[in-house]
């Protein structure tokens, strides 16, 4: 039964990754769609395999995978690191895999945008200029307000993160491979 969602969680950050990459929008119908269907459908899942209690569990778990996967996201979001369809995007995610899987998929997800992101800055050629904004506004909040330096938009660069996403999804898919087949 978990190959089933998990292979719906490779469908749906899938879709997501194209729309992103087409739109730079990932759709609320997509991410609340496909949050709503995990919670209900593990709880089916476990109501059918072992009772109501299991159910509940499942469904539990699944709840807990959407609000841990979005925890760290959250955080990004609030601080204007992160767009709001990622963050509901791992929300779903947590929701379909559950907390372990979920965060372990979130892990690689972000793994993979940190690799293309430095692949993608050194190809324009603005790689060392994007890490030194980095490491100014990691300094910033140590230094006294007046000595603080200011950053032009231009030294930030801003990056779709559905596609890396989904190469985090894949990537679990694929360590795991037989083993979540055979469950």
């Amino acid at each position: 039964m978990l190959a089933t969602f998990v292979a719906s969680a490779v469908i749906v950050s899938g879709i997501a990754a194209w729309k992103d990459s087409r739109t730079g929008l990932i759709p609320n119908w997509l991410t609340a769609g496909a949050l709503l269907a995990a919670v209900v459908f593990h709880f089916f899942a476990g109501l059918y395999y072992a009772g109501f209690r299991a159910g509940l569990v499942e469904a539990a778990l699944s709840v807990s995978g959407a609000v841990f996967c979005a925890l760290g996201p959250l955080v990004l979001f609030a601080a204007g690191g992160m767009g709001g369809g990622d963050l509901k995007l791992f929300a779903a995610l947590g929701a379909l895999l559950q907390p372990l899987l979920g965060i372990e998929t979130e892990a690689y997800g972000f793994f993979a945008a940190a690799i293309i992101a430095l692949a993608r800055l050194a190809y324009q050629g603005r790689l060392f200029a994007v890490l030194g904004a980095t490491a100014t506004l990691m300094w910033n909040p140590l230094r006294p307000r007046e000595n603080r330096r200011e950053l032009p938009r231009e030294a930030l660069t801003w990056f779709r993160l559905g596609p890396a996403v989904f190469i985090g999804t894949l990537t679990m898919t694929l360590i795991h491979g037989y083993d979540l087949l055979s469950r």
